[in-house]
């Protein structure tokens, strides 16, 4: 097993091949997840860019390092800039050449700096503090195949909590990465301007139908949740569509093991 002390990034290896580097020093708990293949390596999302992530990648491997940005928030994007090649759905590159909508610098450097409780890197400035903006090498669309070497990562489409959110399944082990629209601890996030309700929910029944997937990892709190938690989500959307609240304002709808905010 792979031992990595670090003053920022915390590393668990889940298997052989498949890392977790989280930040448990800030208030939003975020995990990116390292894939490593035989001929290259996926990072899902990238961290929230107080520290590089990629001084802790540089130790994991030495193959070529793609991103995959599973949407274009603050907490997802925050070490794009240190790697070369870039991938994000279609429907948010916008947001990654232009910025963030629906979010002022102000608060973007308010929510970054809050709650933090180790100490940062010399190199954190959160009045300086500005996400990654720059061209995205490819755009991908639901359905698309990333091959690694012997490794095949399938993109779905799942939007709610943002335009152009995607899943990531790990085709030979059955992981599902989720990034922000499944995890436990915090409520889901629905209510931004940018968020829509209805997509969320639409993408919470999708996943519940996939075929074998052993372990779902969310980008943020826990580390790992177990296959049960699909049906917990399937019976929170069929409640939740009797109950007529899938819109903005409603507020926070609990369940057993998670919940959400619209």
């Amino acid at each position: 097993m792979v031992n990595i002390n670090d003053d920022w990034f915390t590393v668990k290896q889940l298997d052989e091949e498949t890392f977790a580097i989280s930040e448990y020093g800030h208030w939003e708990k975020v995990h990116s997840f390292l894939l490593i293949g035989k001929e290259r390596a996926a990072l899902i999302d990238t961290g929230l860019g107080i520290d590089t992530i990629k001084r802790i990648t540089d130790q994991l491997t030495d193959l070529e390092v793609i991103v995959i940005t599973t949407h274009v928030h603050v907490d997802h994007i925050g070490s794009h800039g240190d790697f070369n090649t870039i991938l994000v759905h279609e429907a948010e590159a916008d947001w990654m050449i232009n910025g963030i909508k629906g979010l002022s610098i102000e608060q973007i450097r308010k929510d970054i700096s809050r709650d933090i409780t180790i100490p940062t890197p010399a190199t954190f400035n959160p009045d300086t503090y500005t996400p990654f903006q720059g061209n995205p090498t490819r755009t991908l669309v639901d359905g698309d195949t990333i091959d690694i070497g012997n490794r095949s990562l399938s993109i779905l489409h799942t939007p709610g909590h943002s335009p152009g959110h995607i899943c990531i399944v790990d085709n030979q082990r059955g992981y599902l990465f989720t990034g922000d629209l499944l995890y436990t601890g915090t409520s889901v996030y629905a209510f931004y301007p940018t968020t829509d309700p209805v997509d969320l929910v639409n993408s919470f029944e999708r996943i519940t139908y996939l075929k074998g997937i052993n372990k779902i990892f969310g980008s943020h709190n826990q580390l790992g949740l177990e296959v049960s938690m699909l049906t917990e989500v399937r019976e929170a959307v069929k409640e939740l569509r009797e109950k007529d609240v899938i819109r903005h304002g409603t507020g926070i709808h609990k369940f057993k093991n998670f919940s959400v905010q619209f």
